[in-house]
């Protein structure tokens, strides 16, 4: 089974963006399709920064700038449209993705076909948060340990309210049903993939957990003005099911076995350690 496009919608913080390629090249199979595109957002560091990757990255990646800003919602509409009805992986570049978290995601959404949406866990994720829900949690500090810990995880793909914008998969079949981005009523991915996550969802398909996958982040997804009026006016259930979820936190479980799992996973290092000596 072929991996999805790596969509990477390029920003204007050089630093994460380095970190974030160097995490990808670390984390992501030779040969991963790769699309770095440039909504006219990174500077001249920014642009050396991907001019550096591209000349030495095993990634089969393609970098595109505008001259001019279109809006990130509508750029990444146009990405999204000219990848057809293939299955693409949309990544934050402020993220730094963890060993296994492509595959993850491709085999969530091949384990179960009524996901429309697959999002990873973050430490910034807000209801995918681990260790604690709904807060910024310190990135991890054990990439490895915490991977390994993800994919030893039952494959159960809980349902959430909507999709995030840190690491998400994304259907092709479903996002063509679905329609494009609503680029004229929202101002940031976070909110217009909320909304296509909730017409997805209208149809009959499931936004899920990838319980399997992480992807660290520097920050949270953060909605433009006005974006939360606009969700909140086309989805006027979304808001409680979001609050509800947030305090009830169902995904209670899950976090403590990955967290049990993690810790778990230090006694295979420490016993190497013992034999390395």
């Amino acid at each position: 089974m072929s991996l999805p496009f790596v969509l990477l919608p390029v920003g204007v913080d050089d630093a994460a963006l380095d970190a974030c390629l160097a995490a990808l090249e670390r984390s992501t199979p030779p040969g991963t399709a790769v699309w770095l595109a440039d909504d006219a957002q990174a500077g001249p560091r920014g642009q050396a920064v991907i001019e550096h990757w591209q000349a030495h990255t095993q990634m089969q990646a393609e970098y595109t700038r505008r001259e001019r800003s279109i809006g990130e919602v509508a750029h990444l509409d146009q990405m999204l449209h000219a990848c057809g009805d293939a299955d693409v992986v949309v990544l934050a570049p402020d993220t730094e993705p963890l060993p296994g978290w492509l595959q993850q995601l491709a085999d969530c959404l091949a384990r179960d076909s009524s996901i429309a949406t697959a999002t990873a866990w973050s430490n910034a994720g807000e209801t995918v948060a681990w260790p604690r829900a709904g807060e910024i949690n310190p990135r991890p500090t054990d990439a490895e340990r915490l991977a390994a810990a993800c994919a030893s995880m039952p494959p159960l793909h809980p349902e959430l309210p909507s999709a995030l914008s840190h690491a998400v998969a994304l259907r092709g079949s479903a996002r063509r049903k679905a329609g494009g981005l609503d680029a004229s009523s929202y101002g940031s991915r976070y909110a217009a993939l909320a909304d296509l996550s909730l017409r997805m969802a209208g149809l009959g398909w499931r936004n899920a957990l990838c319980e399997t996958a992480f992807v660290a982040s520097h920050r949270e997804g953060m909605p433009a003005d006005g974006d939360l009026d606009a969700l909140t006016s086309r989805w006027p259930n979304w808001p409680s099911r979001l609050a509800a979820f947030l305090m009830q936190d169902p995904l209670r479980q899950a976090r403590a076995q990955l967290q049990q799992r993690y810790e778990q996973a230090i006694m295979p290092a420490a016993q190497r350690d013992l034999f390395d000596a």
